[in-house]
């Protein structure tokens, strides 16, 4: 820096004198007036981790909501069309169980026999059973099931609670029956007990008169033959 620039600063400081007077005017007037209003904040965006969990907490919501949903959809009960009734498990045998339509039992020898619609059939559907009771083994039996023809009958199945490989199972239109018929094979036998044969079918809607349905059980037993036969009233 030039040394004559650098005296002239020096005199020009040395000779500076504040003007106090206006100072001091100057504070006082800052001091009586209105501190100037802070402008608003702006709400603080919340901490990235409580989106996070308001996040997680709204999917839990919606996943509860739609498993409740899938719940109750799931407890629904159809409104029509067929239903199919579990047989009992194969290799055991069925006690007999109150249906509805049912007729009266027979009994021939050893034999004991009932017919009755089961109680899950509904105004599309029906499942007919005779159960069959013997108190000796059997080396031949033959269980015949005829559901009258009283519009839109068809089979959707039949099954009994003995076991599958011992009998032979047909299931045909015949005068105007729809007719099922299981017929153990040679060689096998009917041990003693209670056992079930059902008939599975549609029919047209509504309640269906099963007053003209009947079955046929034959069997043969020491010193002949013996059958027993019944039939299924009118289905409520």
């Amino acid at each position: 820096m030039d040394e004559d620039l650098r005296e002239r600063l020096r005199t020009a400081a040395a000779s500076h004198r504040p003007d106090r007077a206006r100072m001091l005017a100057r504070v006082e007037r800052g001091m009586g007036e209105e501190p100037p209003a802070r402008p608003a904040r702006a709400p603080r965006a919340p901490m990235p981790w409580l989106r996070v969990a308001g996040a997680t907490a709204a999917v839990c919501g919606v996943l509860t909501a739609g498993a409740f949903a899938v719940t109750s959809a799931g407890r629904e009960e159809p409104s029509g069309g067929q239903r199919v009734a579990a047989g009992p498990t194969p290799h055991r045998t069925a006690s007999p169980s109150p249906g509805r339509g049912g007729g009266l039992p027979s009994g021939n020898g050893p034999l004991w026999s009932d017919g009755s619609v089961n109680p899950n059939s509904n105004a599309y559907w029906a499942q007919s059973e005779v159960t069959v009771r013997t108190t000796r083994p059997l080396p031949e039996l033959t269980v015949e099931l005829r559901i009258a023809q009283t519009g839109g009958v068809n089979t959707t199945g039949s099954w009994r609670s003995l076991p599958v490989g011992d009998f032979t199972v047909s299931a045909r239109e015949e005068g105007g029956f729809l007719v099922y018929r299981w017929t153990l094979k040679p060689g096998r036998s009917v041990p003693t007990g209670t056992h079930t044969f059902a008939g599975q079918y549609n029919h047209a809607e509504g309640d269906r008169d099963a007053g003209r349905d009947d079955y046929t059980a034959r069997a043969r037993v020491a010193g002949g033959q013996a059958s027993v036969s019944g039939g299924f009233g009118d289905t409520p």
